[in-house]
């Protein structure tokens, strides 16, 4: 079967919380899909695609913490460079395959005439970023996305869209559990950045683990409210521990941080690299060296701090340096969350064991 974005919609603690950003997904994935082993190639589809479209005039940033990266015009967003910010972000599965689905997207931006001008006629280059997670195990290896699938996901790209085993997140795996994609947004209510929204949307394929297999819980429990959690049991968590490792240390977790905050590429830079910090306290260990590890960091600029609300700097630094730290602060904890979400949302693909349906009492009476 295939899927899109328009699956379902959750009222806010979104990315698309930051305004004018729009989600879109679209994957394969077969009823009957079997995992590849060292004997057994697999069969079937478990891959997909997850594009995130942003305003134009969007401050766009990478930082790169993984050992084992597959990505696709990272150095074009370093702030030394001449292009300010990306027309779409692409968060796919097939390994470095699954950077052609970055072609349809491009393709897709261009008929509409989006992208960075180029000439008197018309002609533009869309700016299209991408970073992959290796899930080619999880059904047939040569199944994997094409520019079909950018393509399809950018068509469907909207507020509202759907998380867990979707997208980009429909072979991922996190640890021991089934992996997939998840969201979360804060908007600062006191301080220099008061008013200003922080979202995330993370792809959790991560070889660390997500959960402690001591409580059940996710590592830093004190967001159960958030993703509405309870104490599972003995029964449930001594099940939990018992859980084999997976067999593949190719993976990683990827994902968009963004803000509608007016930045400077540096200082969206700073989101993405404090973003990082939420990865490190949701997953153990991050950042191994068959990591890919990678969050792009998007600052809209729909909105800018009162005059009221601004925070005197020392003469010879950025004005902006109270704010970027408060949004960092902020960037940290929504990354946190959209890995806990991812977890906690996915449901089980090939066999892959998915949280909910191993614990089912931390989520209370269904």
């Amino acid at each position: 079967m295939t899927g899109d974005s328009r699956i379902e919609s959750r009222e806010g603690n979104r990315l698309t919380d930051v305004p004018g950003i729009a989600v879109g997904h679209y994957h394969r994935l077969d009823d009957d899909v079997v995992l590849a082993t060292i004997d057994d190639p697999g069969e079937g589809w478990a891959t997909g695609t997850t594009v995130i479209r942003l305003p134009a005039g969007s401050a766009t940033a990478v930082d790169v913490r993984g050992g084992g990266p597959g990505t696709r015009e990272t150095d074009l967003l370093d702030p030394v460079n001449t292009v300010r910010g990306a027309d779409a972000i692409v968060l796919t599965g097939g390994s470095a395959f699954g950077l052609a689905a970055a072609d349809g997207v491009m393709l897709g931006l261009e008929e509409s005439g989006t992208g960075l001008p180029m000439d008197g006629q018309g002609h533009v280059v869309p700016i299209v970023p991408a970073a992959v997670i290796f899930d080619l195990p999880v059904g047939r290896w040569e199944n994997r996305p094409t520019a079909e699938f950018g393509r399809r996901a950018l068509d469907a790209a909207t507020i509202e869209f759907d998380v867990g085993s979707v997208g980009a997140g429909v072979g991922a795996r996190a640890g021991a559990l089934k992996g997939g994609v998840g969201t979360a947004s804060v908007t600062v209510r006191e301080g220099p950045a008061r008013g200003l929204t922080v979202g995330a949307l993370v792809v959790a394929n991560p070889v660390g683990g997500v959960i402690d297999p001591t409580t059940g819980l996710p590592w830093g429990s004190d967001d159960l409210d958030v993703h509405r959690l309870r104490t599972p049991t003995q029964l449930e968590v001594k099940r939990l521990a018992e859980l084999t490792a997976k067999g593949t240390v190719l993976n990683t977790t990827i994902g968009v941080v963004a803000t509608d905050a007016t930045l400077s590429v540096a200082g969206t830079k700073r989101l993405a690299m404090a973003g990082h910090d939420g990865l490190a306290r949701a997953v153990r260990p991050a950042h191994s060296p068959l990591d890919g590890d990678t969050l792009f960091g998007v600052a809209t600029g729909e909105r800018t701090v009162a005059p009221d609300d601004a925070v005197d700097v020392p003469p010879g630094m950025d004005p902006d340096t109270a704010i970027v730290t408060a949004l960092c602060e902020v960037s940290a904890t929504v990354v946190q969350r959209a890995i806990v979400s991812a977890v906690v949302t996915a449901t089980s693909v090939a066999g892959i064991p998915a949280y909910r349906d191993l614990l089912v009492s931390a989520f209370g009476p269904r």
